[in-house]
């Protein structure tokens, strides 16, 4: 059994522009006894579903200015928060935590929840996971567009040195400043939006998952996950035949433009990205934009 700790609801109340109420699992096969927390709304039979995963150390309110927008074209929009993020529980031991603990859980919530007709929308570590999920046959037949912002493909090569400042500061800093990193090239964030991303976490207990997450990143090519992103990398590289869109906040000094650059060469057909001028590396801060931008090169839809 997992020991977690679960922030208590109250944390949550008045988050601004986040007016979704969560919905809850806590009997995925493997993870029983978790509770897992995501926003689900839209028709549940509607024939497009937006799969919106986050990265490190934010939660699904990170996608609060771009789920408006795939409602608005009568879609159904998923943004789950992984385990020791958001809403969800939080287990307490870094030893807990691993890559496969993360994405086995996106795998088992797409096959609990059936979606079907997935528009894949990821950035940061919701990419460097996500984008290894159609490697499985079951979830690459559910796939049929993807959406990806500031974002990698972790094959086991060597990480930047901007990437090992940050990993070296979470494996040494156990309380992370959570909302002032998120707020950092983010000048625009009020207040209350740094507290709903402070929300979470009543104190450093809970941060477990924050803190481990760099350390799991595959940037060598034995650490586990690293098979797995050279396998994504073929299989977009060849077998991918959706449509892609990019965008890239091109103030990102870790994934901007010339490491997305990098990504845009291994997704097979994938447009030119959109640049956002001035966007931080959390680049749905500056989502609606590039919501609408998406859809209108989807055909509306």
């Amino acid at each position: 059994m997992i020991e977690a700790l679960r922030t208590p609801d109250d944390r949550f109340a008045d988050l601004p522009g986040c007016p979704w109420e969560p919905h809850y699992i806590d009997d995925l096969t493997g993870y029983e006894g978790l509770r897992a927390a995501r926003i689900d709304e839209g028709p549940a039979d509607a024939d497009r579903v937006f799969l919106c995963l986050h990265g490190e150390p934010s939660w699904s309110y990170l996608y609060r200015r771009m789920i408006p927008v795939f409602l608005e074209s009568g879609a159904r929009v998923v943004a789950p928060d992984f385990y020791g993020f958001g809403r969800s529980d939080k287990p307490v031991r870094q030893a807990d935590y691993s890559f496969d603990f993360h994405r086995n859980y996106l795998l088992a919530l797409v096959e609990r929840l059936d979606l079907r007709h997935i528009t894949l929308v990821v950035q940061d570590w919701g990419g460097v996971l996500g984008l290894t999920l159609p490697v499985d046959a079951g979830f690459a037949a559910r796939l049929d567009r993807l959406i990806v912002m500031n974002t990698a493909i972790a094959t086991g090569a060597p990480a930047g040195d901007a990437f090992m400042m940050w990993r070296n500061f979470a494996a040494n800093t156990p309380d992370l400043p959570v909302g002032a990193l998120i707020a950092t090239g983010t000048p625009h964030l009020t207040p209350a939006e740094i507290a709903a991303y402070d929300a979470p976490y009543p104190d450093a207990r809970y941060k477990a998952g924050a803190q481990i997450f760099p350390a799991l990143a595959p940037i060598e090519p034995d650490m586990p996950g690293a098979a797995l992103g050279r396998a994504a990398r073929d299989w977009w590289s060849t077998q991918w035949s959706g449509q892609s869109f990019m965008a890239v906040g091109d103030a990102d000094p870790i994934l901007g433009p010339p490491q997305m650059a990098v990504l845009r060469s291994y997704i097979r057909g994938c447009p030119e990205a959109m640049i956002v001028a001035g966007g931080g590396h959390f680049v749905q801060e500056w989502g609606e934009p590039i919501a609408r931008a998406a859809l209108a090169a989807f055909g509306g839809r």
